[in-house]
């Protein structure tokens, strides 16, 4: 017996010594394009996680030409990179399989082999991309750039790394983001505005916004039916609010708001929210309801939460989401949302310029944040991150997304959704912004400035110190005592004359340096941010110098919008600049 313990004990002593010097040695993944090393996928591998394996082993191809094999555990030999929970994955000490949808992931060494795994949905894909981008050096900066950097081998000791997601559902609608669902998902956003099921998984989407208009239209129904449309200084008007406390409104929401979930199966939340204005009705029963509930919030949550009582009857596991938006952002009295609604919480009204919880303008927000938190545990932000004003002037806010996503997650927010630049593909910094907000709301702890110089650096190429300087030179424009919200224009103060003449010298230095015709688009894109204020500061001289003439050619050959609520021709005639050629045609 004594004989045995000290065998066993030889044993054990042996596989610790053996795996410090494991540990200790670097294990070599390629070299001089050739790699001993297979891709292994379970015999079970979701979708995205057959997607991360090619990509795995393409990116792998590029970065140091050698072809991994994509194989199943059954078939491999040697050591292996195993992508996905597998039973090899299961003997690692203290690991379980995570839940399909979790986002989680975590890639790990163990002697020569890697282990990539997460939630079979997304996690493990989300796991590989991020092996790529932190250990690799792959950025996916746009949906059209792409860094993939060569090296002649890649080794590791020991690896043992592991995310997890600040909040459930990260969603931007900057038009590059929006329209490339492959972008976000390298960048691990996971929600749009109309679900995605392809090679990628399955991106969710939150179906629709001020939806009231929809289900009730007046075109449909304000001739026959004007009780169904807002009491407004005694008169029914069709461009307002719908009556709430009208029964048959109520009736025809239930119904459509059914037919829509079976018509759009994929989403996993639908809207019942407000017409985009503050005009809601003011008829005797509209009222008593206000009174009863506290206020506008009241009546609208009362109406909404009906609603998803009838939803829950047919489909327990979806929900419905409504506004606190402007005059329906304060907290009701008396009534609390229903478990299956999400209440879309929005801060349009806010100071962008400084963080929301330190600037004192946004001390309002904060409270009617904090108290719908206490009645609810589905708030989903709907934040602003550009100028919707005009979207291509500096809008020198780049210190408050971290700031902002970290108390959203702080306050206990399931999702953020930054409404952005959705119109057009060039709009100011519209690609850094874009990634950088990617970033961030999966981990809002990183370093916002990092980020961005990560970005900048591999997105311009030669001409990046340039584009650095001016990015600084924005941002430097925010003051203790500066404020501004997501509408100012281009005569605020914040624009100095000497900021205007430094930046546009800077950028003439940068499209002069640029290495080629790409690189002098890239640089074009980004003076028209000065282009655009030289041009309204000072028509006159624009017109004369040629700033005008460069500012149009540039819109026209990159297709920019000007801002939310205008095209360039309306922008010309709105500021009595000359029109398009043919334009009235």
């Amino acid at each position: 017996m004594k004989t045995v313990k000290v065998r066993a004990l030889g044993i054990v002593l042996f596989s610790v010594l053996f795996s410090v010097w494991c540990s200790g040695r670097e294990h070599v993944l390629f070299k001089n394009g050739h790699s001993a090393y297979s891709i292994v996928l379970p015999e079970d591998a979701s979708t995205s996680e057959k997607t991360a394996a090619r990509e795995l082993h393409e990116y792998l191809r590029q970065i140091g030409g050698a072809e991994l094999p994509v194989v199943t555990a059954s078939r491999v030999k040697g050591p292996a990179i195993y992508v996905g929970f597998c039973d090899r994955t299961a003997l690692l000490p203290g690991v379980s399989k995570p839940a399909a949808d979790d986002d989680s992931f975590t890639y790990r060494s163990r002697g020569k082999n890697l282990y990539i795994w997460g939630g079979s949905e997304r996690g493990t894909m989300y796991g590989v991309f991020s092996f790529l981008e932190q250990q690799l050096g792959v950025r996916w900066y746009s949906p059209q750039k792409t860094v993939v950097p060569p090296r002649d081998s890649w080794g590791f000791r020991k690896l043992d790394h592991s995310e997890s997601p600040a909040l459930m559902h990260r969603q931007t609608n900057y038009y590059s983001a929006a329209k490339h669902p492959a972008w976000d998902s390298h960048n691990r956003l996971n929600a749009l505005w109309d679900p995605v099921i392809n090679e990628y998984g399955k991106i969710s989407a939150y179906w629709g916004a001020h939806t009231m208009g929809y289900f009730i239209k007046p075109e449909e129904f304000f001739q026959t039916h004007p009780e169904y449309f807002s009491l407004i200084d005694g008169k029914r008007v069709p461009n307002a609010q719908r009556c709430l406390s009208n029964p048959d409104v109520l009736q025809i929401c239930k119904e459509r708001l059914l037919k829509t979930i079976d018509e759009n199966p994929d989403n996993w939340v639908y809207s019942l929210s407000q017409c985009d204005n503050q005009k809601p009705c003011t008829c005797e029963n509209c009222l008593a309801l206000e009174e009863k509930y506290g206020g506008h919030s009241g009546i609208l949550l009362w109406f909404v939460n009906q609603v998803a009582d009838e939803v829950k009857k047919v489909h327990p596991e979806k929900y419905v989401g409504t506004f606190a938006y402007q005059y329906t952002r304060q907290v009701p009295k008396g009534i609390v949302p229903r478990d299956n609604v999400v209440i879309r919480l929005c801060d349009i009204e806010c100071c962008f310029a400084h963080p929301l919880g330190t600037c004192p303008r946004n001390a309002s927000f904060m409270h009617d944040f904090a108290e719908w938190g206490k009645i609810c545990d589905k708030v989903f932000i709907w934040d602003y991150v550009v100028n919707y004003a005009q979207y291509l002037a500096p809008f020198p806010n780049f210190s408050v997304l971290a700031p902002n996503i970290r108390t959203f997650r702080d306050n206990h927010a399931i999702g953020v959704f930054e409404e952005a630049q959705y119109q057009s593909t060039v709009a100011e910094f519209a690609e850094l912004r874009a990634w950088v907000l990617a970033k961030l709301l999966w981990d809002p702890e990183q370093d916002t400035e990092a980020l961005v110089k990560d970005f900048i650096s591999g997105y311009y190429g030669s001409v990046a110190p340039y584009i650095q300087a001016y990015y600084e030179m924005t941002q430097a424009l925010v003051k203790e005592d500066t404020h501004f919200n997501i509408y100012f224009k281009h005569g605020n103060p914040l624009y100095t004359e000497t900021f205007i003449s430094k930046a546009a010298q800077l950028l003439d230095q940068a499209r002069s340096a640029a290495a080629d015709d790409s690189e002098r688009l890239e640089v074009d894109k980004v003076r028209m941010q000065i282009l655009y204020l030289k041009t309204l500061r000072n028509k006159e001289k624009s017109l004369q110098d040629g700033t005008f003439e460069e500012f149009r050619d540039l819109v026209l050959k990159t297709g920019a919008r000007i801002s939310e609520s205008r095209n360039f021709a309306k922008f010309l005639e709105v500021n009595g600049l000359p029109a398009l050629p043919g334009a009235g045609k």
